[in-house]
């Protein structure tokens, strides 16, 4: 209950209530967006990023197509 009561005062602390209502949070999940896509091309985990993986993936799928296609 503490944590909960806490997390309603911190909302209400962001400004923009009575003019945005709900959208005043739009902001953050924008920040929060770029934040991941930044983390998801930047950021390495082993040898590879998300989309190293994602790339390679993709090709692998058109190959398997393409052999699919001339059999």
């Amino acid at each position: 209950m503490l944590v909960r009561k806490s997390l309603k005062r911190l909302l209400q602390l962001v400004p923009g209530k009575q003019r945005f209502g709900p959208y005043r949070f739009l902001p953050f999940f924008f920040l929060l967006g770029g934040a991941m896509e930044w983390f998801m091309i930047n950021v390495r985990v082993g040898r590879e990023t998300f989309y190293d993986v994602y790339r390679r993936k993709r090709s692998e799928r058109l190959y398997q197509a393409r052999m699919e296609k001339t059999k």
